[in-house]
């Protein structure tokens, strides 16, 4: 069960990260990300709606019909989103106007409906939460390493808006890395986050491809 587990992680976290491999949820991932607060944010908020809909499809998977398993999913995920959404609105209103309409379009993340169908629907309760927590963090960190890149280079800042997400105390939490007026502008526009974006792509693919290195040549003197 163990190994499984890890399994389950290690799919979530690199070899089939959604943001990475499956390039799901390219939308939010782009057009958020201009910050590191801003992409921790929506990445919390997704890993919400990943784990409460395997979880629900998980308990739910026995009760449904097949004719409305797909229509079913989808209520429950808009449901949960809804839920995300009040309660930005509610408690982080800042940050809620900040991430704007891409909360709402948490529903139509392609990774959320697929994890219910491809896993959820089929596997019991802890797996499936696992696969959640793995799935939503593996997309929440694309998430915040990309909003961390694009702000350091963009404004020579990381988690300058940190109180958005965590409250006036988090000021501390904000750091200047570059003086005040060197920051590279197209880092925070669309185009610099399709750049940091397949860069990171590329970066995983050579860590996966590159070969293994070679086992030194035993000598005379180590030789038995």
């Amino acid at each position: 069960m163990l190994s499984d587990h890890r399994q389950i992680w290690h799919q979530g976290l690199w070899r089939n990260n959604p943001g990475l491999v499956q390039l799901l949820g390219l939308c939010p991932l782009l057009a958020v990300t201009n910050t590191a607060v801003n992409g921790l944010g929506l990445g919390l908020a997704t890993l919400f709606v990943l784990v409460g809909s395997n979880l629900a499809v998980s308990l739910l998977r026995t009760s449904l019909v097949p004719e409305i398993r797909i229509p079913a999913f989808v209520l429950v995920i808009a449901t949960l989103v809804t839920v995300v959404d009040l309660s930005l609105q509610a408690w982080l209103y800042d940050l809620s106007r900040t991430l704007g309409i891409f909360v709402p379009l948490i529903v139509t993340n392609c990774t959320i409906l697929a994890r219910a169908e491809a896993f959820a629907s089929r596997q019991k309760l802890l797996p499936s939460l696992h696969d959640g927590l793995a799935q939503g963090v593996g997309f929440g960190l694309v998430l915040l390493a990309l909003g961390t890149g694009r702000e350091l280079i963009g404004q020579g800042t990381v988690f300058a808006d940190a109180e958005l997400l965590l409250g006036e105390w988090a000021g501390v939490f904000s750091m200047r890395l570059l003086p005040e007026g060197y920051g590279l502008l197209i880092a925070l526009l669309p185009p610099g986050a399709f750049i940091g974006l397949g860069l990171m792509v590329a970066l995983r693919q050579y860590l996966v491809a590159r070969p293994a290195p070679e086992p030194a040549p035993q000598t005379a003197e180590s030789a038995p």
